[in-house]
């Protein structure tokens, strides 16, 4: 595969242009367009979409990392549910990141506010995606994939992500073969990718676990969003999906979160329902089923005491939550380094606390493993400080707080001045990860109508679907639901898509 992707001609490379922008427009493949490419005051109302930056050619994928990606994402379900019902080790995480992390401070006083009232939901939904790059030493061995992170609120692009599986296999049969380095029709080896259809189905099963209505009301799921989102198409996809279903039949509206207080309310009665009137139509009265959580997940969502309010009052309610706040804090970076910290024999590891012991999967979670540490007092944190402190070690890791979404991130030689930075008493709410390192590859991007090529990276998501009940501790569903490819320039540290930084892809198994 090393002449693969080819290199395209100026022609051939205006050619796919043109196909692959109307292609991506006919079917959905795009955003709002980003301030920098249009001005917010040329289109006033939100009237516009352009194509998502895409890659030309799926990039080539090593086969046997890919099968196990897929193959551990129902375990690392079971596993994320099982620590969302261990609310002593969750609040420990809590506390270990201690007072210099006001937000999970702020999740956690939630819940504890909720116990204290008493819980009358307890199924919750994971929608899933644990994110991967492709590791091999230099001694020759086989690859494997190691995990960057697992994200379990807010896992974006199931919907475009399927979306450009479709798009790469349609230049593979029109395009590619016309070529002057031509593919032949069907000489890539394209996995099916149903991530918008697997996670909508996750979400429908959800709506059917709540049982029927209380009220009287008709039930509907609700897509919790932030204000003015550029990736709304990647969520539709998701909701006609949904609303592709006849049996049942599933309302699906969009609420901002800023706008929860104002729109939803709770029965008085013991039951908790949430009740949603949409302003469009205030006569009319839906039972919350499903709250499918696309904002909430960083500060700038909780500008005020108002938005804590909402959280709580969502929180309270009996709408089965995804996430709820149990299983956002599951998804710290800091749940990620405890569970990745090597077994030694004072020190065994905790996995078979929530894994069948005798389990292969315990086996085939820590491969995917790579090395993290706290920056605490802890032995393994003190050596991690004196990585991070030193300019010549502190390149081969990354810095990371616990967020989500793209940007946050302190890489390599930034890592010691940051933390000088940052008063000590707050370095412990950071995790320090060694950066992986992929096998080079090539391709060229599209972004924003220009072609950009040369050597990129790229990152794996695998989405899963879980539904699990805290009282009785069992998992009512348990999917895999198709994959994602993110991949950005090699010299860039960050790769989110809707940050700017990376673009979508797809795999071409090798």
């Amino acid at each position: 595969m090393s002449s693969y992707p080819p290199e395209v001609t100026p022609s051939e490379g205006e050619g796919l242009i043109e196909v692959i922008k109307d292609w991506a427009l006919a079917h959905g493949l795009t955003v709002r367009p980003p301030p920098a490419v249009l001005p917010v005051e040329a289109d006033p109302v939100g009237i516009l979409a352009t194509a998502v930056p895409v890659t030309l050619f799926p990039s080539p994928f090593p086969r046997i990392c890919f099968d196990q990606a897929i193959g551990v994402q129902k375990a690392y379900n079971e596993l994320y549910a099982s620590i969302s019902q261990d609310e002593d080790f969750l609040a420990q995480v809590v506390k270990e990141i201690g007072d210099s992390d006001d937000f999970i401070t702020e999740l956690w006083k939630v819940h504890l506010k909720v116990k204290e009232e008493g819980y009358v939901q307890h199924k919750s939904l994971g929608l899933f995606r644990s994110d991967y790059m492709v590791h091999q030493d230099g001694t020759g061995s086989i690859p494997q994939v190691k995990q960057v992170e697992f994200n379990t609120i807010a896992s974006s692009f199931g919907g475009l992500s399927s979306q450009t599986s479709l798009l790469h296999k349609y230049l593979s049969l029109t395009e590619y073969p016309l070529l002057e380095n031509s593919i032949k029709r069907n000489g890539l080896i394209l996995p099916e990718n149903d991530s918008a259809a697997g996670l909508a189905a996750g979400i429908k099963h959800t709506f059917v676990e709540y049982g029927p209505s209380m009220t009287g009301h008709e039930k509907c799921v609700i897509f919790l969003v932030q204000g003015g989102e550029r990736n709304i198409f990647d969520q539709r996809h998701l909701e006609y999906e949904l609303q592709k279903s006849e049996e049942p039949q599933i309302p699906v509206f969009r609420l901002p979160f800023s706008e929860i207080l104002q729109h939803t309310t709770v029965t008085k009665d013991s039951g908790r329902q949430l009740l949603y009137r949409p302003p469009q139509l205030a006569s009319h009265t839906f039972e919350v089923a499903v709250i499918y959580m696309r904002s909430g997940y960083g500060p700038s969502d909780y500008p005020d005491q108002s938005a804590w309010e909402a959280r709580y009052h969502l929180e309270r309610s009996a709408a089965i939550k995804c996430p709820t706040v149990l299983t956002q804090v599951a998804g710290t970076k800091k749940v990620q380094q405890v569970l990745a910290t090597p077994e030694t024999p004072s020190n065994p590891s905790i996995l078979p606390h929530y894994i069948s012991k005798d389990s292969a999967s315990i086996s085939n979670l820590m491969n995917t493993f790579t090395n993290i540490y706290p920056l605490d007092e802890t032995e393994a944190g003190l050596k991690a400080r004196k990585i991070a402190a030193d300019p010549e070690l502190c390149k081969g890791y990354v810095l990371k707080p616990q967020r989500e979404g793209g940007g946050n991130n302190i890489y390599r030689s930034s890592i010691p001045p940051f933390l000088k930075s940052v008063a000590e008493s707050h370095w412990p709410s950071y995790i320090l990860m060694e950066l992986i390192t992929p096998p080079p590859v090539k391709n060229t991007i599209l972004r924003n109508g220009k072609l950009e090529h040369g050597g990129v990276i790229c990152e794996l998501g695998i989405y899963g679907t879980c539904i699990w009940d805290q009282q009785s501790k069992t998992i009512l569903h348990n999917e895999q639901a198709g994959y994602l490819l993110r991949t950005k320039g090699d010299k860039s540290e960050e790769g989110g898509v809707a940050a700017g930084f990376g673009c979508m892809d797809s795999c071409s198994l090798v």
